[in-house]
């Protein structure tokens, strides 16, 4: 599967990434991960700030490729995901990874099942993995979007 085919079923929409709107959704990022980091908050908090900073990294690869998901659609988080081996060029076993989060994210959000220390802690080590890797990539591959205005 590519971007193009992926495009041309629906599951993503062309998009025009500006460098503010790159860098204030790496700020945002930046800013769930701290707070994913914060040990007063409740696990599921915890958990839900990692992972929202992994699907903030998700797209911020899709927008360099000139791309978003579509959100109109169900399972723009499994697309998102999916996509980053060609967006990011992460490897496929992380990418599983990221997935295997994802369902946990769908099992608390929707059936209330817990999310234990140890799940927070991966869920929580892939986003810090996940943030310096799409940082990394936005340097050596789209630099544009990371100058600064004025």
């Amino acid at each position: 599967m590519t971007l193009a085919n992926l495009l041309a079923i629906q599951r993503l929409l062309a998009f025009s990434a500006t460098p503010q709107g790159v860098q204030r959704l790496l700020a945002a990022a930046e800013r769930n991960l701290a707070d994913a980091k914060l040990a007063q908050l409740s696990a599921e908090n915890r958990f839900d700030a990692a992972y929202k900073c992994i699907m903030q990294c998700a797209m911020l690869g899709l927008w360099a490729h000139g791309y978003r998901t579509s959100t109109s659609q169900p399972g723009h988080h499994q697309t998102a995901l999916q996509a980053l081996p060609l967006t990011l060029g992460l490897p496929n076993s992380a990418t599983i990874v990221l997935d295997a989060l994802r369902k946990q994210r769908n099992l608390n959000d929707y059936e209330g099942d817990p999310v234990g220390d140890s799940v927070v802690r991966e869920c929580l080590s892939q986003a810090e993995a996940l943030l310096a890797h799409t940082r990394q990539f936005l340097q050596t591959q789209f630099p544009v979007l990371l100058v600064k205005p004025g």
